[in-house]
């Protein structure tokens, strides 16, 4: 095997604005927590940043175990609004369904956050992606 080398793009790390983004979600999973709790893990395949912040995980920990039950309710709400901007439409008594968003694209809402000396994001909202030939303003 010859010898490896950087490329150009390996020794950049633009770090996106905050902001809109489309992605696609390349996974989806059930989890435990580390205290225990079912979680579903999000993975995004984020368009138009650099490889190194182009996937992007995303948590709901759903179970009141070691999590008060104000932020399973909030993780809840918050996977509902997910699975609207991937243009499904849960009801009362759906089973939660980890294939049914792999695939879906839609935008979401990126901003930095500090975590063990480096910048990483979170994502802050979910919408449904712009309709084809129309940017979005905001």
């Amino acid at each position: 095997m010859g010898a490896l080398h950087f490329g150009p793009a390996d020794l950049i790390e633009s770090v996106p604005p905050p902001g809109w983004y489309p992605t696609r979600i390349s996974s989806c999973r059930w989890r435990t927590s580390a205290a225990g709790n079912q979680m579903l893990q999000v993975v995004y395949g984020i368009e138009g940043v650099s490889a190194v912040y182009a996937r992007l995980a995303e948590y709901f920990v759903l179970e009141e175990g070691a999590t008060s039950s104000l932020a399973a309710a909030l993780a809840r709400r918050r996977l509902a609004a997910l699975y609207r901007a991937a243009g499904l439409s849960p009801n009362p008594g759906d089973a939660i369904s980890p294939s049914d968003l792999v695939g879906a694209g839609l935008e979401i809402q990126i901003e930095p956050e500090p975590w063990q000396g480096r910048t990483r994001f979170r994502v802050v909202r979910h919408r449904p992606p712009a309709a084809p030939g129309r940017a979005r303003t905001s």
